[in-house]
């Protein structure tokens, strides 16, 4: 079966993640492809828009955990690293208009390589999170990035709580561009496939737009901006935790708990990341992402990465045993080896130019 498939229709081309089975995660092969059609496609003056759209109930899942799990000795991971950070770079300076359509859950490198797509559409019943914190890992496939230039503080709260924004809330914070029905996608497909030359593909789309609902938005992540704003604005984890744990607010002080369970070092990683990617370049923000995922997997500092991913993943028994357990423990030169440590030769060397891509 093939992992991506492909149809071309005239100056329209359309690509399709297909491993719904496993989620249409994204594995070596995967990457891989993707990355093989969009250089193609780009180089082939013939074509004008690519649509991207998945298989199944899901969008994707992001990155094959158990790959990572599977390979922790060999690390034959990293070619997949490396294929899928120059992937991310190379869409946010792409020549060619994407139309993204996500249904289901849009998560981790899922969102990452069509987050830069000219337009992003969901339906209904998409869910857009950052769940990687979860596992011991960090926001990653430029998520240091995009996340810092969400509205206030919401970058940070996706970020260490994993939680779910629905389509409603991806809409108002711009995480999407456009909200259409999905009995209507069919009849949007088909009228972008058979689009004049001289026709305007945001016209097209904005035809079939609608505005959700009010109060259809069923998640609370952007309806809680006054919270989030004022307790994830703090500088340190222990302090986000501790404002959230101090409110009257019974939402809050469950977002506190659920902070708890988490791993201290996963927390804390991310935090630094994204707090750093408010001011950086794509171009560094990639490079950091690069390292820190590089010293995850290799268990520079802790093993939480393979514990998380056997404890969601492999067992599936949602009872990780964390390593460091307190966020006390957890120190400033910890997160600092995490984020900084790399070999000249493994550092992943990006562009600093469009044209040298």
């Amino acid at each position: 079966m093939e992992e991506v498939l492909v149809d071309a229709h005239d100056r329209v081309r359309v690509m399709t993640l297909n491993r719904p089975r496993v989620l249409n995660s994204l594995n070596l092969s995967v990457v891989s492809r993707l990355a093989e059609l969009f250089e193609q496609w780009e180089r082939d003056e013939s074509v004008e828009l690519i649509i991207i759209k998945a298989a199944g109930k899901v969008f994707s899942a992001g990155g094959d955990l158990r790959m990572f799990y599977d390979h922790r000795k060999d690390e034959s991971w990293k070619e997949v690293v490396y294929k899928k950070y120059w992937l991310d770079y190379h869409l946010y300076s792409y020549r060619k208009t994407r139309v993204a359509i996500w249904h289901g859950l849009v998560v981790g490198g899922g969102a990452g390589f069509t987050f830069p797509s000219t337009f992003r559409i969901v339906t209904e019943n998409a869910a857009f999170s950052t769940p990687e914190v979860a596992v011991g890992f960090h926001t990653d496939c430029s998520a240091s990035y995009f996340l810092p230039r969400l509205p206030g503080h919401l970058g940070e709260y996706l970020a260490l709580t994993g939680s779910k924004l629905d389509s409603a809330d991806m809409l108002a914070c711009g995480i999407a561009t456009h909200f259409v029905p999905s009995k209507d996608v069919p009849e949007l497909e088909k009228t972008l496939l058979n689009l004049q030359p001289e026709s305007s593909i945001q016209e097209a789309i904005q035809g079939f737009a609608k505005t959700p609902e009010a109060g259809a938005s069923s998640l609370p992540g952007f309806s809680r901006m006054t919270w989030i704003n004022s307790c994830f604005s703090k500088d340190r984890v222990e302090e986000i935790i501790e404002s959230l744990a101090s409110t009257n607010d019974e939402w809050c002080k469950e977002t506190a708990r659920s902070l708890r369970r988490l791993s201290p070092i996963a927390l804390k990683q991310a935090l630094a990341s994204i707090r750093q990617g408010r001011t950086q370049s794509l171009k560094k923000c990639l490079e950091r992402e690069q390292r820190i995922t590089l010293n995850c997997l290799r268990s520079l500092v802790s093993d939480d990465l393979y514990e998380g991913i056997r404890a969601v993943v492999v067992d599936k028994d949602r009872a990780p045993k964390w390593n460091p357990s307190t966020l006390a423990e957890v120190t400033d030169d910890m997160v600092e080896l995490i984020l900084n440590t790399y070999t000249a030769r493994e550092q992943i060397q990006l562009p600093l130019e469009d044209e040298e891509r």
